[in-house]
């Protein structure tokens, strides 16, 4: 919100949240059942592709917002190097507002008006021209009224509210000065419509061209090169460039322009580091990456979860939407484009105390893990990955989700094996997890029950709390079996080996049956070490989720949240590889080897890293 709100702030249909979208829906049908009856000669085509176009703009939006992230990530190019937050997230999340505020405005043109045809040369140039003369001028004098403290108050400061802008930044605004932009940019298709020179091509064209240079501008990354100023030298007084506008969101008083900084020029209102912002921008800044996180999708939904996907789905914990289903050919296509590929991308980028971190993430999705045919490929991957990080100087590298299962990789420990002299560290987290599930069971607990696949982490865990003396029960030999030849004479009194369920706090691994969920007594504390959390079948249990911990407040860039976890929480196998690297360890958590789990506990807090309340 503005600082000081005015009057037509709200957008109409603000209250309305998913559901605003129905207001379009008779309009809709009705241009689909009028195109249908029809004869071919009375057929309006230009509004039977109102809808079309403006799925056309979403997912034009949707390709710069994605560009975006996955260019700031990188950092080469980087024009502001700070990072957004969750609240910037929220408040841009209404971006598609202007999508359907256009296109309920052109399906009223379009009854008043009916007919337009689909090209004409003479509105091309029409519609060039009166761009170019009134929608540029009267805009950058719009702005500057904008810019005045009265109606920066109560309007604009909202869209300035985002100092480092996203490529939807650009339509972030009150619903009064939206319209104020609209009136202004439908003076050439007005004007078009009542000369009756108008075309589908010229409106959509020109629509397609606001919404392009709109996302340029606030893109956040330098992209435009300079031989074309070189080539054209007039060219910088017409087009502008990203790191151009995004000095008006840094210093507010200059670079008013919408696209062509001509009258910037004119007004004498240029930025006077506007050349030395472009020419550093595009040169770029490499940047050294400390952590690298390597992760992977998850379901094939969960690709629109990651950062570079929908941001207002990446900045929510990650859940199963209906409506995702019907974009399964984009599901499809984007695990057919990644397994083409064949290489990692990077995910997010972060800081805290000046150690840089980035997620990579993995070309495969978590049921490919599972495929024996697979393995191989998915090894040679995280391999490929970790000689790579260490090319680039990378310190330590932590091993996320299903990278460092013991049927995969040993927990990691083939990479030692086959690069004994690796600079960089491997950490998967052991010594963190294990030390995040102790403290989370309830003190006065004596008892706990271990159920579910038995990974390096749970084996540690049952462990740890036969030697402090907690009696740990299973109802597997196996695991009872491998338990008692790990544990001290003196301790193994404190693993039973017992099918009883009547326990109340359960240590749950993979694997854990829905049945078995059923079974346990009412009140039961499901407690789970795995990486992936148990799904919920009762309302009479307690379910924690995966060990995690909430981050410290200045770590910085944090805006999507990891996989189903709530927002400014990390996964211990995260949060364990960036306590490495702040503590400057030399050892490698991976394989067999596992660090003291209270030492890296302790190390956890003092950088900031808080226990999860979980219940």
């Amino acid at each position: 919100m503005a600082s000081k709100p005015g009057i037509l702030t709200e957008w109409p249909w603000q209250k309305l949240g998913s559901f605003k979208y129905m207001i379009l829906a008779p309009w809709v049908a009705h241009s689909i059942y009028s195109f249908v009856t029809k004869g071919e000669t009375e057929r309006d085509l230009a509004n039977f592709l109102i809808f079309p176009f403006m799925l056309w703009r979403w997912a034009h939006n949707q390709i710069w917002i994605s560009l975006s992230r996955f260019q700031t990530s990188r950092s080469k190019h980087k024009i502001v190097r700070k990072g957004i937050e969750f609240e910037q997230v929220d408040r841009e999340a209404n971006w598609d507002d202007q999508i359907l505020l256009g296109g309920f405005f052109m399906y009223v043109v379009g009854k008043y008006f009916p007919g337009i045809p689909l090209w004409r040369t003479d509105s091309i140039i029409i519609t060039l021209l009166l761009h170019v003369g009134p929608v540029e001028f009267l805009y950058y004098w719009l702005h500057r009224a904008l810019h005045h403290h009265y109606l920066y108050s109560r309007y604009h400061s909202h869209h300035h509210s985002s100092i480092v802008t996203e490529p939807i930044t650009s339509v972030i605004h009150p619903f009064a000065e939206m319209l104020m932009y609209f009136l202004l940019f439908s003076i050439p298709l007005i004007t078009t419509a009542l000369t009756r020179t108008a075309s589908v091509v010229s409106i959509f064209s020109y629509l397609t061209f606001i919404d392009f240079m709109n996302n340029l501008g606030h893109c956040n990354f330098e992209i435009v090169p300079n031989w074309l100023f070189q080539i054209f030298p007039t060219l910088k007084y017409i087009f502008y460039t990203p790191s151009y506008h995004s000095l008006h969101h840094t210093q507010f008083r200059t670079n008013y322009a919408l696209f062509m900084p001509m009258y910037d020029y004119i007004y004498n209102t240029v930025d006077k580091s506007s050349d030395d912002l472009y020419e550093a921008s595009l040169k770029g800044k490499e940047e050294r990456t400390d952590v690298v996180h390597l992760t992977h999708p998850t379901t094939l939904q969960s690709i629109y979860h990651l950062r570079l996907g929908l941001a207002s789905l990446s900045s929510k914990p990650l859940t199963s939407k209906w409506y995702l289903w019907m974009m399964w050919p984009v599901s499809w296509g984007s695990m057919l484009l990644t397994w083409i590929l064949g290489s990692t991308f990077i995910v997010e980028s972060n800081t805290l105390n000046k150690v840089k971190m980035q997620t990579w993430a993995m070309p495969r999705y978590s049921f490919q893990y599972l495929l024996h045919g697979e393995r191989l490929t998915i090894n040679r991957l995280i391999e490929k990955a970790i000689l790579e990080a260490e090319r680039g100087g990378v310190k330590v590298l932590s091993l996320g989700l299903l990278n460092q299962g013991e049927e995969l990789n040993r927990n990691g420990g083939i990479y030692l094996q086959r690069h004994p002299g690796l600079r960089i560290r491997i950490v998967d987290g052991t010594a963190l997890a294990v030390s995040i599930v102790l403290h989370s069971i309830p003190k006065g607990t004596k008892q706990v029950l271990l159920r579910g696949n038995l990974s390096k982490t749970g084996c540690a865990t049952a462990l740890a709390l036969c030697r402090k003396g907690m009696q740990v029960t299973t109802a597997c030999m196996d695991y009872f079996e491998k338990l008692k030849l790990e544990l001290e004479a003196n301790f193994r009194s404190f693993l039973v080996f017992s099918d009883s369920l009547d326990v109340e706090t359960w240590l749950i691994g993979d694997g854990l049956s829905k049945e078995d969920q059923r079974r346990a007594p009412k009140g039961t504390r499901f407690i789970p070490f795995s990486q992936f959390p148990l799904k919920k079948v009762r309302d009479d249990c307690i379910y924690y989720t995966t060990p995690a911990m909430k981050i410290p407040n200045h770590l910085q860039n944090m805006h999507a949240c990891e996989n189903w976890l709530p927002r400014r929480v990390m996964s211990a196998w995260r949060v364990a590889g960036i306590v490495h690297a702040l503590e400057g360890w030399d050892a490698h958590e991976c394989g067999e080897k596992m660090l003291d789990s209270e030492k890296v506990w302790q190390a956890a807090l003092n950088h900031g890293f808080l226990p999860l309340l979980q219940e």
